[in-house]
């Protein structure tokens, strides 16, 4: 059974304890979209933008930055294939055709062809490999053929002991050797990074990006095990742009290689490799010059830079009270930045950025992710701030639908695979217990619950499981409020203190065909598992 929207209603609550429901989701002080002075065309991206002046002012066109002008990077064949889904076979359990993800390797290809002056990737370790390297190589050969010189850096983030067998060197040399005589044309730095061991941070983000001027980003990595060699694909999804905010990409990234350069002499955090002669390169921001706007989509670029590279914006003068709960933390003496640290807040704008688009929704939040509670220990269960964002919402009568990774992908230790839950349960019991202190009791926030909420367990088709028996894997970082404001990236939803990037894009338009390409065929096959669907009168806990 499809999903239906629901009219809008008006809240429930009372302008006074909406307020209070922000304050104590401990969330920047902003007004409702319903007393704003006049209407207007980005109430979403309003919304995000006023929060990140009051939390991240300093960071401004470094690591957040809001652009107009920009294009969603379709085809003139298929105006959805700005949206870049893996594997893109929704119904089929066997997964034989796989044309998202062909469309996914393809746009890497043409995108990097294209390039006359740089070509930045970063990514989650291990480095690209199998078809994502070809897609690669065969963009870089095709700019070389050309004639053109291009700077090209590749960047991964290093969970400490697990990737001691991630060599930049080793993999400068297999693009070199894979690229032949284009090689020549390239300068290459290749470098692994992680900044803090003890504070578990490291680069996490996913980004292409092409002369400053086009950017694909999201949540996929290029390993090819997980994605491409197997017949249980990973179910993720990328978006693809062009405009000013694929500069902004451009600049965050130097943000991320300005600390990989000054540290290439520390084994410790930077493992480096360039091509022969060459020094690390810090920025590529300018090489290009200054995109022109290309369309008329607004965007708001928005990173993390987790815990390592800048203690704090001296800028900021963000004060919040910091919200409480008994079963966040896990390890005696951990420190918790997600919930208790108001200087990681300033530094990570990008978690801001995704509470303060959740308290924009007016009518409906969809969210798909891998996980919105962390293996605790050693990170904090979840993020306060978030739940109680939620509960605000969802007292106000706002719907919203939650679907993540099947719990049947735990790892052995809870976050060696594709989620990090034993049962949905562990969401909704979150989610009830901050609802009861904003109702006021157990029994109310039930009722709420079930006359807001949709929960569920990743499928993408009939079936229970793919058709070689192992359970569905997802691994979305998507936030859509509205049909109106999406957030596309790399940043999960639950505590994690990596450096991430991604777009909160306003758009309609393209909300609209985010909804029938990807949110509703996910609600079509994954309600079956649903533990609350207000829609069914399901409401189990």
């Amino acid at each position: 059974m499809a999903h239906r929207r629901q009219p809008h209603r008006r809240f429930r609550l009372t302008g006074r304890v909406v307020a209070c429901s922000l304050v104590l989701a401990g969330l920047p002080a902003a007004p409702a979209l319903a007393d704003s002075p006049g209407p207007s065309a980005t109430p979403h991206l309003d919304a995000v933008e006023q929060a990140l002046r009051e939390v991240s002012p300093g960071l401004e066109g470094s690591v957040w930055e809001r652009t107009a002008g920009n294009r969603l990077d379709s085809s003139t064949v298929d105006s959805s294939d700005w949206l870049l889904q893996t594997p893109g076979c929704w119904g089929d359990d066997t997964c034989a055709d796989r044309p998202g993800t062909r469309r996914l390797l393809a746009k890497m290809t043409e995108n990097i062809s294209k390039a006359t002056h740089t070509v930045d990737i970063s990514t989650l370790a291990p480095f690209p490999d199998g078809a994502f390297q070809d897609a690669i190589v065969d963009g870089l050969r095709a700019s070389a053929a050309a004639g053109n010189k291009l700077k090209v850096r590749i960047l991964v983030g290093a969970a400490p002991i697990y990737h001691l067998n991630v060599m930049p060197s080793k993999y400068r040399d297999e693009l070199t050797a894979k690229l032949g005589k284009a090689a020549g044309n390239i300068t290459l730095n290749v470098a692994s990074m992680t900044t803090s061991k003890t504070a578990f941070s490291w680069n996490h983000s996913k980004l292409l990006v092409v002369d400053n001027q086009s950017v694909v980003t999201g949540g996929v990595n290029g390993w090819k095990h997980d994605y491409l060699d197997t017949a249980h694909p990973v179910t993720d999804v990328d978006l693809a742009l062009t405009g000013p905010a694929a500069n902004s990409a451009g600049k965050y990234l130097d943000t991320l290689w300005s600390w990989t350069c000054e540290h290439t002499s520390n084994i410790a955090g930077v493992w480096f490799a360039s091509s022969t002669g060459a020094g690390c390169m810090p920025s590529l921001a300018g090489d290009a010059g200054t995109p022109s706007p290309s369309g008329d989509v607004p965007a708001i670029a928005v990173g993390g830079l987790g815990v390592g590279i800048k203690s704090s914006d001296p800028a900021s003068k963000f004060s919040p009270t910091p919200p409480t709960a008994a079963d966040t933390r896990c390890v005696v003496g951990l420190h918790d930045n997600t919930n208790a640290d108001r200087d990681y807040d300033t530094v990570n704008p990008e978690e801001s950025a995704l509470r303060a688009l959740v308290a924009s929704a007016r009518d409906h939040i969809e969210i798909s992710q891998q996980d919105l509670n962390a293996t605790c220990p050693p990170l904090p269960r979840y993020d306060i701030r978030l739940y109680d964002a939620l509960a605000a919402k969802m007292a106000a009568g706002v719907k919203v639908r939650i679907v993540v990774s099947d719990p049947a992908n735990r790892g052995a230790v809870g976050s060696g695979g594709y989620s990090q839950i034993k049962s949905l349960s562990e969401i909704s019991d979150t989610l009830r217990a901050r609802l009861a202190l904003l109702t006021g009791d157990k029994g109310t926030a039930r009722t709420t619950m079930c006359s807001t909420l949709q929960l569920a367990a990743f499928r993408s088709s009939d079936s229970a499981k793919w058709a070689d028996g192992h359970p569905y894997a997802q691994h979305h970082k998507l936030v859509s409020v509205d049909d109106a404001a999406f957030y596309i990236g790399s940043k999960n939803l639950y505590p994690s203190w990596l450096q991430d990037f991604g777009y909160v894009v306003e758009s309609p338009a393209a909300a609209t065909r985010l909804e029938a390409e990807l949110l509703a065929p996910q609600w079509r096959y994954s309600q079956a598992t649903a533990t609350y669907d207000y829609a069914r009168g399901v409401c189990r806990g």
